[in-house]
């Protein structure tokens, strides 16, 4: 019974992204709509400052403001314990 419902999924999932692929017509996108007016493009480097540059810097004020804003005490935080070295016997 568990096989004819991972079969009944599969053949729902894959029918499902079908209908979308067919129903998504992405040649659409080259015919103009009225009143269209787009702006210039971005150039190479504007294009890596916006979707690199901006988010990892972003990332990084964050990530600081959230370690020196941290007031957790210091017996509070989990720290691994190191790895003790193995004992080698010879034979």
């Amino acid at each position: 019974m568990d096989k004819k419902n991972a079969l009944r999924a599969g053949a729902l999932a894959a029918g499902t992204t079908l209908m979308m692929l067919l129903m998504s017509v992405p040649a659409s996108a080259l015919t103009r709509d009225d009143g269209d007016d787009p702006g210039t493009g971005l150039s190479v480097i504007e294009t890596l400052g916006l979707f690199v540059v901006a988010p990892l810097v972003l990332f990084g004020v964050i990530a600081g403001l959230v370690m020196v804003l941290d007031k957790s005490k210091s017996e509070h935080r989990v720290i691994a314990p190191k790895a003790e070295p193995k004992a080698t016997t010879k034979a």
